[in-house]
């Protein structure tokens, strides 16, 4: 049986990632400049790497029920 309450956080957590991810992405558009393209690219990856590791969380919990 899957924990609800587990996915529903779960859920949650994927949520904000991707909106960070979305507000990440469009300020990397708006900048100029090597040095906040560098920042924003690491800011992108480490959100992306945060929302691989939740995807894979989220498939554990549902894989489990």
């Amino acid at each position: 049986m899957v924990d609800q309450a587990a996915l529903d956080e779960i859920n949650r957590r994927i949520q904000i990632v991707e909106d960070n991810l979305r507000e990440l992405i469009e300020q990397a558009a708006a900048y100029s400049g090597a040095a906040d393209e560098e920042r924003a690219t690491d800011r992108i990856a480490d959100q992306q790497a945060k929302l691989d590791a939740l995807l894979k969380e989220h498939e554990a919990l549902v894989g489990k029920g």
